[in-house]
């Protein structure tokens, strides 16, 4: 497989034919009512989501995360955004404010030339994924408002395949985690955080109130490859479908070995961020997780799932702590993937928009036009 992935990523011809294509800009051009006078506005403003429960993964604890909430107006027709900006992305309100800044959107004629317009945003400054992710999620909402249509819709896919949603399970005390198992009974898989000295007893724990399946993430947590070989074949026996990023995000060649002998997919995290990373991982790991606060938004999120399906790896479309907005927008890439773990909106309790639900364990995607969020707050 390591052989075919990388023939085909040395063929710069085939990789260009997968993610030329624009459906926002061919849809566009069926009619001229989609374009209107003016000119395009944005603006922000910061936001702080608050945590049901206090969030614990392998290095560290928070209760709150900080977001910036964009609009892009466009002759009345607004489109809504969001960056969402955990610690380890190091990004927060005060660089999110300095780079959106000095964002222009008013220099742009058609909001439908996304190719252009987001390649300039992306070159504004180096880093700052998540900024950059609030002004492409607005943008992809804006235009698929304007033509009517739920992103999904355009992208071709059908909504009736969005898979189940895990819901996550961070790292607490047995009695803490048997009440979170309770309050997560509607879910049919469940996502454990590990990555500290208490793996197996946080396992453990959740299947002495659950049997459905599970997922595993140890954010890095992981500091020997024996040890990580050796919890793949315990969480094999425990029902756990797959690991998420086992050790540090340099330990290329340590996961490359692991990737070999382990029961179970080992998927790449913190060590995949944006599709530069897809040539190096494909090499070394099962899979990917795509967050569209790694991956500047839905632009390159979608051709992200496109190549990586194309190599023949797993894929997961994921999120951080995030309010409805950005969760609705992952959402629409949903049936593209092998799983998904869109939870974060539901891990909050200051939520400001009404979007994507999930019913009995499954996704719901919006059926409105855009990302398919009604601002509630």
């Amino acid at each position: 497989m390591k052989t075919n992935r990388r023939a085909f990523l040395k063929s710069s011809a085939a990789s260009a034919t997968l993610l030329a294509t624009n459906p926002f800009e061919t849809m566009a051009t069926t009619t001229s009512s989609n374009v209107r006078a003016g000119r395009m506005k944005f603006s922000f403003r910061p936001f702080t989501i608050e945590m049901k429960h206090v969030f614990t993964v392998a290095e560290m604890s928070r209760s709150t995360t900080p977001v910036v909430l964009t609009e892009v107006d466009y002759g009345g027709m607004v489109g809504y955004g969001e960056a969402s900006m955990p610690p380890y992305l190091g990004e927060s309100h005060e660089t999110a404010t300095r780079f959106l800044s000095q964002v222009d959107l008013s220099k742009y004629e058609n909001p439908f030339q996304l190719e252009t317009i987001l390649a300039d945003i992306d070159a504004i400054a180096a880093g700052n994924p998540a900024a950059k992710a609030s002004v492409d999620i607005a943008l992809h909402d804006l235009v698929g408002k304007l033509l009517n249509q739920p992103l999904s819709t355009i992208w071709g896919l059908d909504r009736s395949k969005a898979p189940l949603t895990s819901f996550t399970i961070g790292i607490d005390k047995p009695d803490v985690v048997r009440q979170k198992v309770k309050e997560a009974a509607a879910f049919k898989i469940l996502k454990i955080k590990l990555g500290k000295d208490n793996d197996k007893e946080m396992i453990e724990t959740v299947r002495s109130m659950t049997d459905v399946p599970l997922t595993a993430d140890a954010n890095q947590g992981w500091k020997d490859r024996a040890y990580a070989l050796e919890m793949t074949h315990y969480l094999k026996e425990k029902g756990v479908k797959f690991i998420e990023q086992p050790m540090a995000k340099e330990r290329f060649d340590d996961h490359a070995w692991l990737t070999e002998r382990s029961p179970i997919p080992v998927l790449a995290d913190e060590a995949f961020q944006r599709i530069g990373d897809l040539k190096k991982v494909s090499t070394c790991y099962s899979g990917i997780v795509v967050k569209l606060m790694k991956s500047t938004g839905l632009r390159e999120a979608y051709k992200m799932l496109l190549l990586a399906k194309s190599l023949g790896m797993k894929t997961l479309i994921g999120c951080m702590t995030e309010t409805s907005c950005a969760v609705s927008a992952a959402s629409h890439l949903s049936p593209l993937v092998d799983w998904a773990d869109l939870d974060g909106n539901l891990l909050i309790k200051n939520d400001v928009f009404d979007g994507m639900k999930v019913v009995d364990g499954k996704i719901v995607i919006p059926d409105r036009p855009g990302i398919g969020v009604v601002k509630i707050a």
